[in-house]
């Protein structure tokens, strides 16, 4: 019989597709049987349009089957089959696809959807197979045709016995070599495997003969090896279902199943839009964060489906950097995807999918924080800071967005609250939203700033990540109240009055200031007297743009270029100390010295900052108690 060339480029094209296009070669189930489902929707249609009788969707079915000993995998359906001439058209012209041409003839009407459209996908099974056999039976015709080949070299097409109307793929896999173990591709774990991964919500049953192991009747210990004919895949996505039509257990089970999470998420957002972008989606918020979610190993996405059929196991297009946490899925039949259906074309379609799913998740948080907020707040310590880091990410251009959805430690019953909680209970004409940081709450309660802040009355948030006040610094202000760290030097709480009464402190002082100042070198700008303490002796506040915080943050990055706050040693003028001080100073100038080390080194350590010399001020403190001992 003579050997029929392939109409495309040959070798070079074929050799092409099977081992360039496709990343996977575990694909070549996925394409066959996504193949077989097409033959079926095009009889099944045929059958409603020509008022067809006889004919019912439960009828068909894709069958696989496999022989071990002859090394043969075969994937067979009862769908419309092929004559001789199609044969030759669509297997033999390499990238022609009759499901592509069935497509464009029938694109407005109703219940059409054919999942091949480049006419490649068949030829991925030479990915595992040396040699190749297809027959088919067209619907309607009593001839049979057999169409083989063996690769690039070309095919033979004959006539052949085929009792029924279908095709069946006969696969001869290849032998398996110490790089590829094609073996694996002949047990029934791998074949229900990849038919659940790739193909489990094909519309027609996928079915296989399995061997299972059963108890013998009517014995307790003893099994035996039976033939079960099983069906793989689960046919109907849960996803396509109305939401009326599933149970809160129903949707609980489809995630833990398929996310392996044992927690029940925080929220189930099941979508279906219409419109620019038709798509379906079943997104779950999750409770906790996996143990690699704040690595750079975690990947973000949503696995991807075209008509039912997994196209990307995580698309991460789909979900900003700040919603990564969301898991679950987007299956439309408007994506256009490359010739492999392996990965997608970026268009325009995903984009307003993945724009359409942002302000969906983002609605869908907003009111899980309302109706339900004992649940957001367990989602928000494990995702507030992915969502904290939103607001800063990429110079704050996405911070609109997230801000609402942040929360932080409110120095009033210590509980998480909103920005616009704290805006909404803000003392009459306070246009600032206080804030400090710190490891813990307990440790900010602790700074001297805190206290006389919280005793005028005001609310302030308490920033414990490293990502927070960098976070409120990119977002500047919130309905037009600024964020104000309480240890910086603009605070601005005292009156006039107050105000006059530290500066003539501070001008009387100024030479001893300085002096202390000197004593203490570089590390801090200057040294003053501040009216932000109640009761504690001194602080360091910063000046400028970087906190002590962001200091203390950025110190701990690995580089050689360090960036320093610019520190001021504040003085309480209301403590006894500042008093004592200038007495010290009136008396003998130079004393002040020793005394301003010891006092910076205590408002670096009310800090958590470290000491730059502890022995120095070990030795000095020890000097201070022999003397006063004297």
């Amino acid at each position: 019989m003579r050997t029929k060339q392939f109409k495309a480029e040959s070798k070079k094209l074929l050799d092409m597709m099977i081992n360039s296009i496709y990343t996977h070669k575990e694909i070549f189930l996925r394409e066959l049987i996504s193949n077989a489902s097409d033959a079926i929707d095009k009889l099944y249609y045929h059958s409603l349009s020509d008022g067809a009788s006889g004919l019912n969707r439960s009828d068909f079915k894709i069958r696989i089957s496999v022989d071990k000993d002859g090394r043969i995998l075969k994937i067979s359906d009862n769908g419309c089959g092929m004559t001789k001439d199609e044969l030759e058209s669509n297997l033999g012209t390499i990238a022609k696809s009759g499901s592509l041409e069935f497509k464009k003839d029938n694109d407005k009407k109703e219940d059409v959807d054919i999942i091949g459209q480049f006419g490649v996908g068949f030829y991925s099974a030479f990915m595992v197979s040396d040699a190749v056999t297809v027959e088919s039976r067209a619907y309607g015709q009593s001839e049979a045709y057999r169409w083989f080949s063996k690769g690039a070299d070309g095919y033979t097409v004959e006539p052949c016995e085929k009792e029924d109307c279908g095709t069946d793929i006969v696969l001869h896999i290849k032998e398996s070599t110490e790089d590829e173990d094609y073996d694996t591709f002949l047990e029934q774990y791998t074949i229900k495997h990849l038919v659940k991964k790739y193909s489990d919500y094909i519309r027609y049953p996928i079915i296989m003969d399995c061997e299972t192991r059963k108890l013998k009747e009517g014995s307790e210990d003893e099994y035996e090896t039976v033939t079960e004919t099983q069906t793989l895949n689960s046919m109907v996505p849960i996803w396509k279902k109305n939401k009326n039509e599933v149970t809160e257990d129903e949707y609980i089970s489809f995630y833990r199943e398929k996310y392996m999470d044992y927690e029940k998420p925080a929220r189930v957002i099941h979508t279906k839009v219409e419109g620019q972008a038709t798509y379906s989606a079943l997104i779950y918020i999750p409770k906790q964060a996996p143990f690699d979610y704040y690595t750079r190993e975690y990947e973000k996405g949503l696995q991807l489906y075209s008509s039912g059929v997994m196209i990307m196991e995580k698309c991460p297009d789909l979900l900003p950097d700040y919603f990564s946490f969301a898991k679950g899925l987007v299956d439309s039949e408007d994506l256009s995807l490359n010739i492999s259906r392996e990965m997608l074309q970026h268009d325009r379609q995903l984009k307003i999918i993945a724009k359409s799913l942002e302000k969906k998740i983002k609605s869908e948080l907003l009111k899980l924080m309302t109706e339900d907020r004992e649940t957001y707040e367990e989602f928000y310590r494990a995702f507030g800071m992915q969502l904290k880091f939103g607001v800063y990410d990429r110079y704050g251009v996405d911070k609109d967005k997230v801000k609402d959805l942040i929360m932080f430690v409110s120095s009033n019953e210590k509980k998480l609250v909103t920005i616009p909680e704290y805006i909404s209970r803000m003392k009459e004409g306070q246009d600032k939203i206080f804030y400090a940081c710190g490891e813990t709450a307990d440790k900010i309660e602790m700074l001297p700033q805190t206290e006389l802040v919280r005793d005028k009355g005001y609310e302030i948030l308490y920033f414990t990540e490293n990502v927070d006040e960098f976070a409120v610094q990119t977002m500047g202000e919130y309905d037009g109240k600024h964020f104000v760290n309480i240890c910086a030097d603009d605070l601005d709480l005292d009156t006039e009055e107050e105000k006059e009464q530290l500066k003539e402190k501070n001008d009387s002082g100024k030479d001893m200031l300085a002096k202390m100042k000197e004593a203490i070198g570089d590390s801090v700008q200057s040294v003053r007297f501040t009216n932000k303490l109640k009761n504690h002796p001194v602080c360091l506040t910063s000046e400028g743009a970087v906190s002590v915080e962001m200091e203390k943050v950025l110190d701990s990055i690995p580089t050689q270029n360090k960036v320093k706050a610019k520190i001021v040693l504040e003085i309480n003028a209301n403590h006894p100390i500042a008093d004592k001080l200038l007495s010290m100073y009136a008396s003998d100038e130079n004393s002040v010295g020793d005394y301003a080390k010891i006092l910076y080194a205590q408002a670096r350590l009310i800090e958590g900052m470290p000491l730059d010399n502890p022995t120095e001020i070990s030795n000095l403190v020890c000097d201070l108690m022999v003397g006063s001992a004297h």
